[in-house]
């Protein structure tokens, strides 16, 4: 059975109610909740974890080789600042896909700038909730590939 890990960093935590207008006004729970939903109809294994500190999400993505044959990642504000989580990605030799709910290049300068993008295998943003459910989808199909070959 395919292993996805979903990775949410800082600040996700408060989904549903920081920025609104932004972010719109599904909470984390309802994403993952909907992601499991989806994962048993398509018949894969998903783990979340949601943490603030930078530190655990690299053990996160550490402790995952072997255990998981996806990542998902929304890294918060770290996209654009953690040269570790980069590496960490790298380290691992995961297929990791990047997402964001908003989309990060028609916002502030400074958001446009990816640091895990040219580690990843691709980046989804700008649909809101719906990056997570593509990110999932496109795991899914891959996986069905590699089974096949």
């Amino acid at each position: 059975m395919l292993r996805i890990l979903v990775l949410n960093g800082p600040n996700l935590n408060l989904l549903g109610t920081r920025k609104p207008e932004i972010y719109g006004t599904t909470t984390l729970a309802d994403i993952e909740q909907e992601m499991q939903r989806r994962a048993k109809e398509l018949n894969c294994q998903l783990s979340f974890l949601q943490s603030n500190h930078e530190g655990a999400l690299i053990d996160a993505i550490h402790n995952a080789k072997g255990q998981y044959q996806y990542i998902i990642i929304n890294a918060g504000a770290y996209t654009h600042t953690s040269v570790a989580i980069r590496d960490a990605i790298e380290a691992v030799e995961i297929p990791t896909i990047e997402i964001h709910l908003s989309n990060i290049h028609a916002r502030e300068e400074f958001r446009h700038v990816s640091m895990l993008a040219p580690v990843c295998v691709g980046q989804i943003c700008g649909f809101g909730a719906m990056s997570y459910m593509l990110a999932l989808q496109y795991a899914v199909e891959m996986g069905k590939q590699n089974d096949e070959a």
